[in-house]
């Protein structure tokens, strides 16, 4: 199906497969350059769950998901994925998130081979307890490099003391202690449980043919069998409004103090994507680069880069972490909340800020990889890619905005600082 990503002139051709497989695909006229990838909806976030053909609920240690993505690379050849589209002229590389597992490849030609090539062995798993044991050792390794990091420590801490039951309290490599856990039967029971095709799909961005790439994908997965996909089971243990911890202060070897401070916003009553939509609008007025506060902190002398903001999503909350470095952070964070009191912006801030937000749309709009990134993101988030980005940020008005600053509830929050001792 052919359709038509408004104010840009883009086209997104959507497929779905016998197998349930789904495929975005986005041709770009002034492109030279291919990127595709190949996605599962199974990251971090999901520790229980009822594997294929089980009928009772396994709790799996941290950390699979990303180890899981590891061991996709070992191959029963022993030919390396890498070394192959090193040979091909073509990139390729991995991801885990929260909520996603992506296998992609870049390169300027050479589709049908790459392509296939990556479906192929995403799709023909191999563990043994030899290569798993061996994984261990890398990643523990991998595990501790991180802990040694200021800003992941500080991210990690932060998810940890925000959240009370969720899975993504825990790093998403997991910790030490969770990859002695990991058997290959574990990686086994999620590899078929998530990595059924119709818990996947493929987004190619670029210079390409879009009959071209549903043939190549077409013709792969014609011969192949997978197990009937039944809804996957997963059980979520219920996330409280409150944090888990509204403070903490990290001793580390740094030169200037790291601080996070992060609101988690019941969003039960709100349509996600709007409501995000709108709430980091109103932080970056707020907090962002041409922002008074942020203005204020580069006049005192406050802070050294602008201040940094992610966004977290659950089923029940959104959560906002703030973070950046200061020699004084105890007295910028009070600065922060002193300006998040007041969530309220005039006509002339939103009508700026959507100028904003449309050339990012834009900017999208001639970028193969950041195309890519969105409808995965909208995939993941909302099963649909939204196509009248231009029109949600139109539709933004200041009658809205008011109604929300004045819903928002910011009195759940955590703070956490890194600092020498």
């Amino acid at each position: 199906m052919k359709s038509k990503i408004k104010n840009v002139d883009l086209d997104l051709y959507s497929y779905k497969f016998d197998n349930g497989l789904r495929l975005f695909v986005v041709p770009f006229k002034n492109s030279n350059n291919i990127y595709a990838t190949f996605s599962t909806k199974y990251g971090s976030s999901i520790n229980k769950f009822k594997p294929v053909n089980k009928n009772k609920y396994l709790t799996i240690p941290a950390g699979v998901a990303h180890f899981l993505e590891h061991k996709i690379f070992e191959q029963k050849d022993n030919v390396d994925p890498f070394t192959f589209y090193t040979n091909n002229g073509a990139d390729a590389n991995a991801n885990t998130s929260n909520y996603k597992t992506t296998y992609l490849f870049a390169g300027p030609d050479k589709l049908k081979e790459n392509l296939n090539y990556l479906i192929d062995f995403v799709q023909d798993p191999y563990f043994t307890d030899e290569n798993v044991l061996k994984e261990k050792g890398i990643i523990e390794q991998e595990i501790k490099m991180y802990d040694d990091m200021p800003f992941w420590k500080l991210y990690d801490t932060t998810l940890n003391n925000i959240f009370v039951n969720h899975p993504l309290k825990n790093p998403i490599a997991g910790k030490v202690s969770d990859i002695k856990m990991i058997t290959k039967e574990i990686l086994y029971d999620c590899y078929y449980t998530f990595y059924n095709p119709a818990n996947m799909f493929i987004t190619v961005t670029g210079n390409v043919n879009p009959e071209e790439v549903y043939d190549v994908v077409l013709n792969n997965q014609k011969h192949k069998s997978f197990n009937k996909f039944h809804k996957i089971s997963i059980k979520n243990e219920i996330e409280p409004d409150n944090v888990s911890s509204e403070r903490e202060i990290i001793n580390f070897d740094v030169k200037i103090p790291k601080f996070s401070l992060a609101y988690k916003i019941n969003i039960k009553d709100y349509d996600i994507n709007h409501f995000n939509l709108c709430f980091n609008t109103i932080l970056d007025c707020k907090l962002g680069s041409t922002s008074l506060l942020s203005d204020e902190l580069f006049k005192q002398g406050l802070i050294t880069e602008s201040i940094e903001y992610d966004t977290i999503l659950t089923d029940s909350h959104i959560v906002y972490i703030i973070m950046g470095e200061s020699y004084e952070p105890e007295k910028v964070i009070k600065m922060i909340r002193d300006t998040l009191k007041d969530l309220s912006i005039t006509s002339e801030e939103l009508e700026r800020k959507k100028k904003v937000l449309k050339s990012v749309v834009q900017f999208r709009s001639d970028n193969i990889y950041a195309m890519n990134s969105k409808i995965n993101n909208n995939i993941i988030k909302f099963n649909k890619v939204i196509l009248n980005d231009y029109e949600l940020i139109d539709n933004l008005n200041i009658d809205e905005f008011k109604r929300i600053s004045k819903d928002i509830n910011l009195s759940n929050s955590t703070e956490v600082i890194i600092k020498n001792t």
